[in-house]
């Protein structure tokens, strides 16, 4: 797909770099399904370069809404799958 990722131009390089990098870890949550670990990796990474609640529900509404993939679900997974899963997000489809 192509669209452009939500960012904070106010970030260094690699904090761009390592949110973009969550960003496809959403991607491969709904695409092909992505190790629970490696997930949880990135979003903790995600949270030290975005801290608070309303600038990450912010990023993810926008990300949702340039991708369709909807990172709370994914993030929501990693909470209820173990260490070492497979966490593969089924996409709800629209009425």
């Amino acid at each position: 797909m192509e669209y452009q990722y939500p960012i904070d131009y106010t970030w260094s390089t690699d904090e761009i770099v390592d949110v973009i990098h969550f960003y496809e870890c959403i991607e491969k949550a709904y695409e092909k399904g992505i190790d629970r670990d490696a997930l949880l990796n990135a979003y903790r990474r995600f949270k030290e370069i975005v801290p608070g609640k309303a600038q990450e529900k912010t990023l993810f509404n926008e990300f949702q809404e340039v991708s369709g993939y909807v990172p709370y679900q994914a993030v929501k997974a990693i909470k209820e799958t173990g260490s070492g899963e497979k966490i593969k997000v089924v996409q709800k489809r629209k009425k």
